[in-house]
C-alpha cells in the first residue's frame, strides 16, 4: 500500500508536559500528538519531529512529519487532528510533503527566542511563559557578549552532561537581544543546538546584565570548553522554539502568527 507524508506546524505551551519525546508517562506533547492522530486516521502514527524541546519549553512552530495511507486535504488534517488534542496544543497548518522530506534532516537551521521580564516582582499572569531579573539589564554589554558566541565554535561549556549530540560544535548563525518595555527578547539560529545550549547561554548573559561579569568573560566561557566555568543552567519558562528554516522548494512556512505576539 502506497503512503504520503504529512508534515505539521505544532505549536504548544510546555507547562503541562515532560518535554517532546515520547515518555511511559504519556505526558509529553509527542504522546498528545500521536494519540490524536491515532484518533482521526484509526491506525498508529509515529511521529518524527524538527528539534525536541524540554519540560516546561514551548513551541510557535515545532514542525513534525510522518507518513500514512490516508489521503486526506490538508484542512482535515488540521481540523481532524486539533479535535483530538488538548487545549494548550495545537496544529497551526498541514500539508503533503515530497517523501524526500525529513522535518530533522532536511532543515537547514533552527530558531528559538527566549522571553525575559526585568522587574522587580515575579511574574504572574506570565508565570511559566516568561523568564524573570529581578533587577536592572545592562543590553550592550549582553549584545557584546552575544556576538563572542556567533559562528562555528566548541560549545562544550554550554552543553548538559546528559547531552546526547555526536559533536560540541555548532555553528551559531545570529543572536539578537531588543528590547520593549519591561520584556528583553533574545532570538537565537544556529545549524543545531546542544542541550540546554541555550539556557546555559542565558544564564551567562544575564550573569554579564545584571553588572556580575563583563562581557569579555563569554569568551573565557567559551574557550574553557568545560562546563563548570559557565552560569548555572537558566529556568525553562521564557523558551519558545520558533521553528526550523528549510530549503524553499518544500515552501514550507516559516513562522505562524504567534510570532508576533511574542514581545
Amino acid at each position: 500500500m502506497s503512503k504520503v507524508r504529512i508534515a505539521l506546524g505544532i505549536s504548544y505551551n510546555g507547562q503541562a508536559y515532560q518535554g517532546w519525546q515520547s515518555q511511559s508517562s504519556g505526558l509529553t506533547v509527542q504522546d498528545k500528538l500521536e494519540a490524536a492522530l491515532k484518533q482521526f486516521t484509526n491506525h498508529k502514527v509515529s511521529t518524527l519531529c524538527a528539534g525536541r524541546t524540554d519540560a516546561g519549553v514551548h513551541a510557535l512552530m515545532q514542525v513534525v512529519h510522518f507518513d500514512t495511507p490516508l489521503e486526506r486535504n490538508t484542512n482535515a488534517w488540521l481540523r481532524g487532528t486539533n479535535a483530538g488534542l488538548p487545549h494548550d496544543i495545537a496544529v497551526e497548518w498541514a500539508q503533503e510533503v515530497p517523501a524526500t522530506f525529513h522535518c530533522r534532516a532536511s532543515a537547514s537551521t533552527r530558531r528559538y527566542a527566549y522571553i525575559l521580564k526585568e522587574s522587580a516582582v515575579r511574574p504572574s499572569v506570565e508565570d511559566g511563559r516568561v523568564g524573570w531579573a529581578f533587577r536592572s539589564l545592562e543590553g550592550n554589554a549582553m549584545r557584546e557578549a552575544a556576538q563572542i558566541l556567533v559562528g562555528e565554535h566548541d560549545f562544550t561549556s554550554f552543553r548538559a552532561s546528559q547531552c546526547q549530540a555526536l559533536s560540541p560544535v555548532k555553528n551559531l548563525v545570529s543572536i539578537s537581544i531588543t528590547q520593549r518595555g519591561a520584556y528583553w527578547r533574545m532570538e537565537f539560529e544556529a545549524n543545531a543546538f546542544l542541550h540546554h545550549m541555550i539556557r546555559n547561554i542565558m544564564g551567562c548573559l544575564v550573569q554579564i546584565g545584571f553588572g556580575k561579569q563583563p562581557a569579555s568573560w563569554m569568551k573565557d566561557v567559551l574557550d574553557a570548553r568545560d562546563r563548570d566555568f559557565a552560569a548555572p543552567t537558566f529556568p525553562p519558562d521564557g523558551l519558545y522554539f520558533l521553528g526550523p528554516r528549510y530549503p524553499e522548494h518544500f515552501a514550507i512556512p516559516e513562522r505562524t502568527p504567534a510570532y508576533d505576539w511574542l514581545p
